[in-house]
Parts: C-alpha cells; structure tokens; sequence
C-alpha cells in the first residue's frame, strides 16, 4: 500500500484516524504500532514477520546495552546488535548482486555458475535497519535511555508515516511525543494542507514524467537530445517524488501529533556540492554524519585522513541506496570526489565562482552523476553518457517524439517553476503579499489534491521510487 492509492486514501487513512481519534491517548501508540503491521502486511504478510523480528532485536537490544555494567561489554553488545541489523540488511540488499558478480567472474573463466533464486528485497528495510542502529548507539552512548515499553519503542519503529521510504528518524527526536504528545484541530489541518501538497508533488510531476524517464533511460543510443531530456525529466522525478513522499510523511506526522524534521531545503539550488548534501535528505546526511563520518575521525585526524573519511562515507551511502548494480557505489564514489574537490579546492584558497555560475556547475554535476544512479547498468549509463557528449547525434529520436506529451511539457515546466519559486519568493513578497498570491497559496494545495486524486483514479498508482532502497 502507497500513500497514493485508493486503497490507502479510502479505506486505510479515514479507519485508521476514526479509530485514532476515539480511543484514549494512552491506546493511541498500541493503534498506530498495529494499524502500521497491517500497512506493512498488506504488500506482504510474509516478510511482517520479519519487520516485527527487528522491531523486537532493536527493543531488546536497547534493554540489554542499557542493562550492562561496564563500558566494554556495552560496546560488545551494541556491536552484537548491530551486527545481527546489519546481517539482514546485507543478505536480503546484497546476495543478489553477490552471487551475479561471481557467476559473472566463473563465465569468464569457463566455469558453470552457481545456481541462485532472487532473493526479493523488504521494502523499507534500509530506513527501518538505520533507525535501529541510531537507537542502539543513542543507548550505548546515552543520549537516550532504553525504552522498556515494547508498544511504544514498536509505534517508533513501525509507524506507517515514514516506514516505507524515510524520512530517518531518530528516536531521540520523537522520545518525549511517544510518551505525550497533543493532538488538536489546528495542527491537524496544518498536517493536512502539507499531506496534500506532498500528494501533488508526487502525483501531478513525478508520476506523469515516469513514463517519460523509462523510455528514455531504455534507449541503446540515445541522442543528445533524448539524453538530457531524459535526465532532466528524471531529476524532476525523482525529486518530486521522494521530497512529496517525505512532505506526506511530515504532514501525516503532524496530524497525529508528532513533529518531524524537514527532509528537504531547496537542493536544486545548492552553491556547491557541499551545499546540496545540506539540502537533500537531510535525515541521510545528518545519520551519515553522525553515525558514520564523525566516528571514522571525520575531519580531526589530518587532511589526508579526512578526504578517505569522505569517500568512505559516500561510498557506503552509495551502497545503501542500492544492491541491484554497483552503478549506485559509482555514485557516491563520484559524489565523495566531488565533496574531496571542492573542499581542496577551498584549502587552496582558490577563487569562488560568482553564485549563479556555482549553482549551474553543481546543478550539472547532480544531473550528470543521477544519470550513473538511475542507469539499469553500467553499460546503459555509459550509453546515457555517450548521448548527452554528442555521439549518438543530436536530434530527438523518435521513440521520444511518440513518447513526448503536452502533459510532460506541462509537468516539466510546474516541476521547474517549484523549484525556483523561493528564489523568487521574496522578491514577489516586496511591498506586501499580493491578494491573488495569498489566495493562490491557500488554495493550491486542495487543487493539486483533488486533481491528483482523479489521475490516481484512472491511471492507478506509481510506487514511490525510493521503495527499492
């Protein structure tokens, strides 16, 4: 079940909130750890099984760090308990590739392959791995206690708001609402109006250009017109599609009472390569900061050290995105050089591009690098690549001028106008808000809903592409 679905926007979302809203606040938690196993059972009751086996790993593991007596046997635990998250998450992200890339190596060599069935991939389980392995170290560390209440440590865990697709969120972040948190009619249509606006992101642009994207990144020789269009379209894609699932999540946290940090800041307007991974998930970033970065030594041991610490740290978050291909170890290599490059280039006092310079060259650098992370391989990214240099000519070619719709234009264009209308915000804001502009905010939000909503009703529902990570 997605958020935009009919099932969830009909049936799921309106018995859910009924039955939220008529118990008691102290059921309130054991209604949402409950309603969240029946969301997560509805794509598979099978592998529920195993989402609740880690909800109880983390739980119990959280008890029995906090239950040790000295410094050492609490890091062996929490090394225990990471380990066992850790294992999961690499037999059911990893083996696949594994396996391939070996038989790939006895191919060449002569030898027969070894014979494997696919092992399908739990959606979430990278999002529900981190957020335990966050909670086990904010134990170790005491930053939190453990939380002995089995319902409220599993609504944390399992709580369908942000459970398929982030944002990450920790439990220090949430620790206090477990336990008490308001529930009123002001925040909820506040939550409402941010749930609608993530729907339309989501919906209106990121949906209607999927199909676009597909046929595009399927080309075997691509022009340079197929190949930036492509790519353009995709960044869109993929940006509207995780920032309106994250804005949903914030919205849906919000109507229940819960305050979630932003996961999004305008990335797409970034200065710098540094300056986008303050943008873009922000909840990955700052888990990456914290969990991995600044544990490695980050930037406190020598300068050599701090340029391996940040190719190590973007390498891993290239492998947490995907185990389908290394084309995602690709990518965040090429972002770790990158984060390397402008920071040399900084201890070199060297001289700042003007902004508006900065903000193209790191826009051109995401979009180049997006084409590496969506390519279904290395060869087709190399294909990709060879259309957006020039080889393959220039022209649109024609399985995208059939492909190619007044909606996609229409998408690209909303898409566009989003992206730098905070940009223009303030200077439109000059004098006093415009009446027609106050209006416009009030009302869009419901408008893009309603509209959504009829599309999903016709033409179905798109899973979320950040589903596979």
């Amino acid at each position: 079940m997605v958020f935009a679905s009919l099932e969830f926007l009909t049936l799921f979302l309106p018995l859910f909130l009924l039955v939220y809203a008529a118990v008691p606040a102290s059921w309130r938690n054991a209604v949402l750890m409950f309603s969240s196993w029946i969301f997560y059972g509805w794509w598979s009751p099978l592998l529920l099984l195993l989402f609740i086996a880690l909800i109880l790993v983390g739980w119990i593991g959280g008890m029995a760090i906090d239950s040790t007596r000295t410094e050492r046997q609490r890091m062996l635990m929490l090394v225990a308990f990471i380990t066992i998250n850790l294992s999961v998450l690499c037999w059911y992200k990893y083996a696949n590739i594994l396996v391939e890339t070996f038989n790939q190596v006895l191919s060449w060599s002569g030898a027969m392959p070894v014979p494997w069935q696919k092992i399908a991939l739990p959606i979430g389980l990278s999002f529900i791995v981190l957020q335990s392995i966050s909670y086990l170290i904010d134990v170790q560390r005491r930053v939190v206690p453990a939380d002995r209440s089995l319902v409220n440590f599993g609504a944390y865990q399992a709580m369908f708001v942000h459970l398929i697709a982030g944002p990450i969120i920790r439990y220090d972040w949430v620790a206090r609402e477990l336990r008490e948190r308001t529930v009123d009619w002001p925040q909820f249509t506040q939550g409402a109006r941010r749930f609608m606006i993530g729907f339309g992101m989501k919906v209106l642009i990121a949906d209607t250009l999927s199909p676009l994207v597909q046929t595009a990144f399927s080309l075997s020789a691509p022009t340079f017109l197929d190949a930036w269009l492509g790519c353009f379209a995709y960044s869109l894609q993929l940006f509207f599609d995780f920032a309106g699932y994250s804005a949903m999540a914030i919205g849906l946290g919000l109507m229940l009472g819960f305050h979630f940090p932003e996961n999004f800041n305008h990335p797409y307007l970034a200065t710098s390569i540094q300056d986008f991974w303050r943008r873009w998930h922000l909840s990955l970033s700052s888990w990456l900061r914290d969990y991995l970065y600044i544990p490695l030594g980050g930037n406190r041991k020598g300068e050599a050290r701090t340029y391996v610490n940040l190719l190590l740290t973007m390498a891993i978050a290239g492998l947490w995105h995907g185990g389908d291909n290394w084309n995602y170890l690709l990518w965040g290599i090429a972002h770790g050089l990158a984060l390397a490059g402008t920071r040399l280039w900084g201890h070199a006092s060297l001289p700042e591009p003007p902004a508006v310079l900065s903000r193209v060259l790191t826009l051109l650098f995401v979009m180049l690098a997006w084409t590496l992370f969506r390519a279904h391989s290395f060869g087709s990214a190399l294909d990709m690549y060879a259309g957006q240099f020039g080889l393959n000519g220039y022209a649109l070619g024609d399985a995208l001028r059939v492909q190619l719709r007044p909606a996609h234009v229409m998408a690209m264009v909303l898409g566009v106008l989003c992206i730098v209308y905070p940009a223009m915000d303030a200077w439109l804001a000059r004098g006093g808000r415009p009446a027609l502009l106050r209006a416009w905010d009030g009302a869009w939000p419901v408008a893009g809903f309603l509209l959504g909503f009829s599309l999903i009703a016709s033409r179905g529902a798109v899973p979320f592409l950040y589903f596979q990570f």
